[in-house]
């Protein structure tokens, strides 16, 4: 053999090597993903909605509201929770703020009774970081708020020893008897008019009558732990109860992929 055939075999069986090296690289390259690449981050991105999908949906049931009917957003609210058992097997209330309207419920969503009540003076969703530490003489006006969303109630006192259901121990916001402090203010004839705007009055906490306080939120709600939902009247609900949306959203949507075509 030649020297100059020889140089080129060794060459032709050098450049083969090499596109064997190269290919096998890339072969890798795809098969061993880095895990920050884009196809791993969109892949972790897409696995909880995918695993969400593949979750069958709970069984539908309604709250029980007898003869009464509440606002959309109370029942709404309500179906869901009974749904959804969210409340996890404690009794739960609903406090409907444009209505200045309380639901009271079993554990098993059956309306055990509702009432008027007395809220906050200013509307709004929110409580003022460290109200709760202020002296009442201090609250200004725009603060009197009663906030919206889920909290675990707990029976207790408050600091003259009356006798409250907490729902933000932290902003010192509770479901007490209706007391008569100022007379001027008029709250038993504000709890008994039907104009929900006559029952804003508070300093931000619910006052109930009191034989609806004696008669249903002590045995319900009086001698243990519960959930209350206070309903916005300002923010969207979607934004408060963002679980109850993302549940409404996949039935709507569940709806409409088995309606039947015309």
């Amino acid at each position: 053999m030649k020297f100059d055939d020889l140089i080129a075999d060794r060459a032709g069986i050098y450049a083969g090597l090499k596109q064997g090296v190269l290919i096998g690289v890339a072969v890798l390259a795809v098969t061993l993903q880095p895990s920050g690449s884009a196809t791993s981050r969109l892949a972790s991105r897409d696995a909880p909605a995918a695993l969400a999908s593949a979750i069958p949906a709970p069984t539908p049931r309604t709250a029980e509201f007898g003869a009464i009917e509440p606002g959309a957003d109370a029942r709404g609210i309500a179906d869901w929770v009974a749904t959804s058992r969210d409340n996890r097997q404690l009794a739960f209330a609903i406090l409907d703020k444009r209505a200045a309207q309380l639901y009271v419920f079993s554990a098993d969503a059956q309306l055990v009774g509702t009432s008027r009540v007395l809220l906050g003076a200013a509307p709004g969703d929110d409580t003022v970081a460290g109200i709760g530490q202020r002296p009442m003489d201090q609250v200004r006006p725009e603060e009197k708020t009663t906030p919206a969303g889920r909290f675990i109630s707990h029976p207790g006192r408050n600091a003259s020893g009356e006798e409250v259901i907490w729902v933000d121990y932290g902003a010192a916001v509770s479901m007490h008897r209706v007391r008569i402090v100022d007379p001027k203010e008029r709250r038993l004839e504000r709890l008994a008019s039907g104009a929900a705007e006559d029952r804003r009055i508070s300093y931000g906490c619910i006052n109930i009558p009191v034989e609806f306080f004696d008669a249903v939120m002590k045995p319900m709600l009086g001698a243990s732990p519960a959930v209350v939902y206070v309903l916005p009247e300002r923010k969207a609900l979607a934004e408060v109860f963002p679980a109850y949306a993302l549940a409404r959203d996949r039935a709507n949507q569940a709806s409409i992929r088995h309606e039947p075509r015309g």
